[in-house]
């Protein structure tokens, strides 16, 4: 087992996404009955965003040279991508930021989505290029986006299960600690609800790669 761990929020260590992320990456390991998996760690927020050759490489008709490739932000991309592709489990801890993703994991986003290398372009539209594998969202939000108390939008969760189809990552699971900003008791309340559905959830541990 090969778990890709991306974290995004800028409070780092101390989010409750990534707090959330670690429950479910324990489940994961308990459920290995013994294996030890390796877990690779990206920070979302450390990663420089897409740069003029990524740009020009992506709107020209075929990658550029080896030598353009091995720099700048495409050589981080051709990274952030075989990491992703190396994979056999992706979990992904992110707040929800006015009511979508955070720039940090946009801008991941916009590493990996890449022409010719994630996906290709057919007459049906984009197809992905990587093979399935689970993929586990944990989320965190200041308000509530579901259930009967929400009273705000969610573009991150319809946002994030369309762009990873782009790639052929289908199989996305959510789970989220909502009303952070509600005090201590609602958020120990969220908490036990968010773990509550981990614990309910079968975790997958094999994948179709």
């Amino acid at each position: 087992m090969n778990i890709l761990h991306l974290t995004c929020s800028p409070r780092g260590r101390a989010s409750e996404s990534r707090r959330l992320s670690q429950r479910i990456i324990q489940g994961l390991v308990d459920a290995a009955d013994g294996a030890t998996p390796a877990i690779v760690e990206i920070d979302a927020t450390r990663l420089p965003p897409v740069d003029h050759e990524y740009a020009l490489a992506l709107s020209a008709p075929a990658d550029p040279t080896d030598e353009v490739l091995a720099r700048g932000a495409l050589q981080r991309s051709s990274e952030l991508i075989q990491a992703l592709q190396d994979a056999t489990h992706i979990v992904i801890a992110t707040p929800m930021h006015n009511f979508t993703v955070p720039s940090a994991l946009k801008v991941w986003i916009d590493h990996v989505v890449r022409v010719r290398s994630t996906f290709r372009i057919t007459a049906e539209g984009k197809v992905g290029n990587l093979r399935d594998r689970p993929v586990y969202v944990a989320v965190s939000s200041g308000g509530e986006f579901l259930g009967d108390a929400a009273r705000q939008p969610d573009f991150l969760t319809p946002y994030l299960k369309h762009v990873l189809g782009t790639i052929g990552l289908h199989n996305v699971t959510f789970f989220s600690v909502q009303g952070t900003a509600r005090g201590d008791a609602a958020l120990q309340a969220a908490r036990a609800v968010a773990e509550a559905d981990i614990a309910a959830h079968p975790l997958a541990l094999t994948s179709v790669i």
